[in-house]
């Protein structure tokens, strides 16, 4: 069993998913780490979504950055995106990953920051594991 899911939409994101993985190690949290992208492998995504007993998902995707919102749709679980900057800076993925529609919500965290990411994910296993 797994804690936390780090899903990047691609390999070029590995740089970003560091911060999370040093925070989750420093923080005694199993995690898995995994590469699959929502637009170009989304039954790889729905099988790994539907196996997964992570309790937290932390996608990180930049350009549209539909991965988390994709993610969101298809659990009940608790989703945090991690917008990568690219072209614009990373607003576009930005705004991407907080503009989700009522019934999909998404956790943000800022450009980049999937160290906060990693320390809201943290702080939510805290609260599910006390009660």
């Amino acid at each position: 069993m797994i804690d936390v899911a780090i899903i990047m939409g691609s390999n070029s994101d590995r740089h970003i998913a560091e911060g999370a993985i040093e925070i989750l190690e420093s923080n005694n949290v199993s995690y898995d780490i995994q590469v699959i992208s929502a637009h170009r492998n989304p039954e790889e995504l729905d099988k790994y979504l539907k196996d997964s007993d992570a309790d937290v998902f932390i996608a990180i995707a930049g350009l549209s950055a539909a991965l988390s919102g994709v993610i969101a749709s298809k659990t009940n679980k608790v989703v945090i995106g991690v917008p990568v900057s690219s072209k614009l800076g990373g607003l576009d993925a930005l705004l991407s990953t907080v503009q989700m529609p009522k019934g999909v919500p998404v956790a943000s965290v800022g450009i980049d920051n999937s160290t906060n990411a990693a320390l809201m994910a943290v702080r939510i296993l805290n609260l599910s594991h006390s009660l």
